[in-house]
């Protein structure tokens, strides 16, 4: 093949004459400049850990320190209080002059790093202890109190200037670990009112046996472990309710990213993935410079550790658990098209390839007529079936010879692109159904089209729609959806396309072309593909999807009825669900806990006795004045257990990680054992518009992000994701399953619309009446008379 002979840089043949060697200048041209991008990377690398390592100070203030401790040497003073000759003493000492002067300037510039690593030290502890304040959340609305005022001052003055991506990784607080008591008292407030009086009396008693005796012992080790490690949650996070899971990731783990709702930039599919693949590429720089501005809530930094492994980043099948391989650099994403893989080189002659390019190198794979080998079409289905059947296939058939060599080829990608054959998008005589198709399309494909392992794939369809598809392990959804506003917006509003829809700019002549990757796949390899097909087929076919964009009102509409726009949500969520089957439900919020080092997430339990209260009331029929004000009593209450669960008291985690212990140690607890085994039912979550510089809705009102969404956590519940975008738009993506007769997705989705929109019409400050108005000011007219 060319390229292959275009990979050898030399070669050379044994002739009676003797060694003939051949060179292939252009071969080690572009080897040279590879190796000249990784060591330009190395030394921005170590460039940033330096800065990282020295905030909130600069390596510059090291040189500044230096000036200042030698400066008043000369002025005859010792500002070291003898430290310096202390040092001096265990120098090497010479006789002449010059040798004792350098000794001299020596010691004082080793007392000045010194100085300078103790400033730095005591600015981190400082730093450290401002943000482990959390009243700040507490505060009404509007009113903010004297401490937190100076404790915001006191936060500007340490944290510095212009901070890196990672700058604030070492001032992060670690995760407190709550007292059992308030713990079990919390959960046991949380699950009153969906049990009976027997019920709750029981689960009482397990609880205060387990305070009493099981617990402390648990706790214990739990606060041994806070101390030692970063996070006491995030790693047994990470591998028992990930890695662990033997299930299939499509549906059940993964989730998904839509495209603009409105808009399609260009109806070329291979144009579309230029931009696409270039914006991708623009921010992976940017993340390995740690130019990506730190993620802020009012001024106090998120923890940014799982942005490390956004890119280069698969997911290993295992038999009893999976693991998470990441490497530092990758050149290529690999492709996937009408059932044929390709490696595509994305860096050329040391540069990164142009939107063009790509353009280019995208419609040669397109135009590809090379069929797909036997089964080789349906090889990603492995990654969509149960772990262990793949885990067994990848050690038996996959680790050896032509398919290790291609399967490393698709683990070691920047990512995974799948190019479809299918147009996708809210369009033609049925607009909602096809955004529904779209959005079960994204989730699971056909269950062989995309790579699931993958930390993430991006899906280009025939008409130019794009989206992309996550795996959930590596990190949580606010980190995807980061970088996909950052593709979507550049893509659009900084590459651009020509009139005719193409990338902009030129393509270079001496691209090699994207390579084929190959495999040989046995009989029965090929009848467990077919197997894990089947199982992720049916899954696939169960998942009943609706996605709903409400336009009739949005953020704006919420703040002037003085409530929080995620409690507004989550209360009519409770009203549609209590309208929709009679009754309330266990009902999840996914909370970030990403205030503190390596934090992820936290359990809301947002179905609370006083919205269940305020629901009954409003189905009931009882007055306005009355709802509204258990509305807001309601309101306060969410905003108050969110606020909880960002700030590390929240409930499940630490319930989590007593159960984890209890485990290892071998002891049963009937309390943790009911609390684990409960059924979410409702399963809810935010995606927060985090990067609203980067859109404009007044000028382009039509570039609206659609959000994304996940599969049902239950099989006789649902799961809604929604995104609130701007002041006047909602959208909402709703899931459940067919084989459930009790769900329905679209039904769901009218009730959230209906229950939002009475909220909102029992919440709006009451319109005057026309004719009373009018005839008050007749009166009015007549005593001026």
């Amino acid at each position: 093949m060319a390229e292959a002979h275009q990979a050898v840089a030399f070669q050379f043949t044994i002739t009676p004459e003797g060694i003939d060697l051949q060179l292939s200048h252009q071969a080690l041209r572009q080897v040279y400049l590879s190796g000249l991008r990784s060591w330009k990377k190395r030394v921005t690398r170590l460039k940033n850990n330096v800065i990282t390592g020295v905030y909130p100070a600069s390596p510059s203030s090291w040189l500044f320190v230096v000036i200042a401790i030698l400066a008043t040497m000369y002025t005859r003073s010792d500002p070291s209080m003898g430290l310096i000759a202390k040092i001096q003493e265990h120098l090497p000492s010479y006789s002449t002059k010059q040798i004792v002067q350098c000794r001299t300037v020596v010691s004082a510039v080793l007392f000045s790093t010194l100085l300078w690593l103790l400033l730095i030290f005591t600015m981190r502890l400082c730093l450290k202890q401002l943000l482990s304040y959390h009243g700040w959340m507490y505060e009404q609305h509007g009113k903010v109190s004297n401490t937190t005022k100076i404790w915001a001052a006191m936060v500007r003055i340490f944290s510095g200037r212009q901070p890196l991506l990672y700058s604030y990784q070492g001032s992060l607080p670690n995760l407190p670990v709550p007292a059992v008591k308030d713990t079990v008292k919390r959960y046991l407030e949380s699950a009153r009112l969906l049990m009976s009086d027997s019920e709750y009396e029981r689960m009482t008693t397990l609880a205060k046996e387990f305070e009493s005796s099981l617990g402390n012992r648990l706790q214990w080790y739990l606060k041994l472990k806070a101390m030692w490690a970063s996070n006491y949650v995030s790693d047994w996070w990470e591998e028992y309710v990930y890695l662990r899971g033997r299930g299939p990731l499509m549906v059940n783990s993964n989730y998904y990213g839509m495209d603009f709702l409105y808009v399609t930039p260009t109806p070329i599919q291979a144009a579309r993935a230029g931009n696409t693949l270039h914006a991708c590429l623009l921010y992976r720089r940017k993340l390995n410079r740690e130019e990506i501005k730190p993620v802020t809530v009012l001024n106090v930094p998120l923890c940014a550790a799982q942005c490390e492994r956004i890119f280069n980043t698969t997911r290993i099948p295992g038999e009893e658990t999976d693991s998470l391989i990441h490497w530092q650099d990758s050149e290529y994403v690999a492709v996937f098209h009408r059932g044929r893989y390709f490696r595509l080189w994305l860096y050329h002659a040391g540069r990164m390839l142009s939107p063009r390019e790509i353009e280019h190198q995208i419609q040669h794979i397109l135009d590809d007529p090379s069929p797909p080998v036997t089964v080789e079409a349906k090889l990603a289905a492995l990654t969509a079936g149960d772990r262990v059947p793949w885990a067994q296939a990848r050690k038996e058939f996959f680790s050896s010879g032509v398919n290790k060599r291609s399967l490393d080829c698709i683990e070691k990608a920047a990512f995974f692109v799948a190019l479809d054959d299918d147009e996708q998008g809210m369009m033609g005589d049925d607009p909602a159904g096809n955004l529904d198709r779209y959005a079960k399309s994204l989730l699971h494909g056909k269950c062989y089209d995309r790579w699931f392992d993958k930390s993430f794939t991006v899906v280009l369809y025939k008409n130019g729609k794009n989206g992309l598809n996550a795996e959930h392990s590596w990190a949580d959804a606010p980190i995807m959806a980061h970088v996909w506003e950052y593709v979507m917006t550049t893509d659009c509003f900084q590459l651009g396309y020509t009139e005719e829809g193409h990338c902009k700019g030129d393509v270079a002549s001496s691209l090699p072309p994207p390579t084929r990757l190959t495999w040989d796949i046995p009989a029965e390899c090929q009848e467990r593909i077919e197997r894990s097909l089947a199982v992720a087929q049916t899954l696939a076919d169960d998942v009943d999807f609706h996605v709903l964009p409400i336009q009739d009102f949005g953020k704006g509409a919420i703040k002037k009825c003085k409530i929080s726009p995620d409690a507004f949500i989550q209360i009519a969520l409770q009203l549609a669900y209590y309208r929709n089957r009679g009754s309330f439900t266990l009902t999840y919020e996914a909370s970030m806990t990403r205030l503190f080092r390596e934090g992820r997430t936290e359990t809301v339990r947002s179905c609370t006795s006083e919205s269940c209260t305020f629901v009954r009331a409003l189905e009931g029929g009882e007055s306005k004045e009355v709802c509204r004000h258990l509305f807001r009593t309601a309101a306060e209450k969410h905003q108050h257990l969110y606020r909880m669960a960002m700030t590390g008291e929240g409930i499940d985690r630490h319930l989590f990680c007593l159960y984890i212990v209890s485990k290892y140690l071998g002891e049963e607890s009937p309390f943790l054992k009911e609390v684990l085994s409960e059924t979410w039912r409702l399963s809810t979550s935010q995606t927060p518009l985090q990067q609203v510089e980067l859109f404009d809705f007044v000028n382009h009102p039509d570039y609206t992000t659609c959000g994304g969404g996940f599969g049902p956590v239950a099989d006789d519940g649902y799961g809604v994701s929604y995104i609130i975008i701007g002041e006047n738009m909602i959208n909402l993506h709703i899931s459940c399953k067919h084989s459930c007769p009790q769900t329905d997705s679209h039904k769901f989705g009218a009730d959230i619309k209906k229950a939002l929109m009475d909220l909102l019409e029992l919440m709006s400050p009451e319109k005057p009446d026309p004719s009373k108005a009018e005839q008050n000011h007749s009166k009015n007219s007549k005593k001026d008379l």
